[in-house]
């Protein structure tokens, strides 16, 4: 079923909202407008439809548990948050994170970008596809699957490795542990592709999963946007593996490069390996061009 902005902000019933402007801020992405209001109309309806998935899940759990006889252990409630670059999935996943962490049932909630999963760039140019980076095949697949399936199996803790937006590759001896979380969620521009023939998928181990979507053209104004304000804050940061961005060319030439790279990459991606997944999603999120949510569409089966 398909309901307006107006239809679901009126599902947030009296879920209060706790979030404050300065958390809003710590949370959101850069040069991303995401508002109380959008909170308020948005997030937190959601936040208890999830609430309301994640009681009935534990139930249904616990019974099977009960007829196998084995001890009556929570098993994770798993989320995915899918869509394209620069459309705000991080921030929709932050905020799910946030928001659900508050409810008294499950307050361990544990966040992760499959972006930890991205094969580091010394095997990307080994492959000869650091061109493609964020395609399906620059992803360690099988170790992401692994990572979801025993998280879901309920392992006490994992570890799994670190990715820098700012070095623009996999950290060498930096990690993430997840501690059996109550929620985990997971999220990625390729979450909810299908697998190989005859091979589990990672959105098989979902509970629920989120698809955040928009025109393409406004995707495209958001990632340069986006690209812009970084080339002015992160970008200066010697560490950068985009320094020369901020130093070296002009604003002209790095939104040059920065429309050169959408069309060639990212904007194929979208096309080709993104956009077919959306059927996949128990729920999209439609956004204007003013990044505020205008209609979602639940499946309710």
């Amino acid at each position: 079923m398909e309901l307006d902005r107006p239809a679901w902000a009126a599902l947030r019933a009296a879920t209060p909202l706790s979030l404050t402007e300065a958390e809003l801020e710590i949370l959101r992405g850069t040069a991303d407008p995401t508002s109380l209001d959008e909170v308020r109309d948005i997030y937190l309806p959601l936040s208890r439809l999830l609430n309301l998935y994640v009681k009935a899940t534990r139930q249904r759990h616990s019974a099977v548990r009960g007829f196998l006889g084995e001890t009556d252990r929570p098993m994770p409630f798993v989320i995915g948050v899918a869509g394209s670059v620069a459309v705000g999935k991080s921030t929709t996943a932050r905020l799910l994170r946030a928001l659900l962490a508050q409810w008294p049932d499950h307050p361990n909630v544990e966040l992760v970008s499959t972006d930890n999963f991205l094969y580091p760039n010394a095997v990307l140019q080994e492959r000869g596809i650091m061109n493609r980076k964020g395609f399906p095949e620059s992803y360690d697949r099988r170790a992401l699957v692994r990572f979801v399936s025993e998280v879901k199996a309920g392992a006490a803790q994992r570890v799994i490795p670190v990715y820098s937006h700012l070095a623009y590759d996999i950290q060498p001896g930096e990690t993430q542990t997840v501690h059996r979380p109550d929620i985990l969620v997971v999220e990625g521009i390729n979450v909810l592709q299908p697998p190989p023939m005859g091979r589990l998928a990672l959105s098989d181990f979902f509970d629920f999963s989120i698809y955040v979507d928009a025109k393409a053209e406004n995707i495209r104004a958001w990632y340069l946007d986006r690209f812009l304000a970084l080339r002015r804050t992160a970008f200066e940061d010697p560490r950068s593996y985009f320094h020369s961005m901020a130093t070296s060319v002009s604003e002209q030439e790095a939104r040059e490069f920065a429309l050169s790279t959408w069309r060639s990459i990212n904007e194929v991606n979208l096309v080709e390996n993104i956009i077919p997944t959306r059927p996949r999603a128990t729920l999209v999120l439609y956004k204007g061009e003013d990044h505020r949510v205008r209609r979602v569409r639940l499946r309710k089966t």
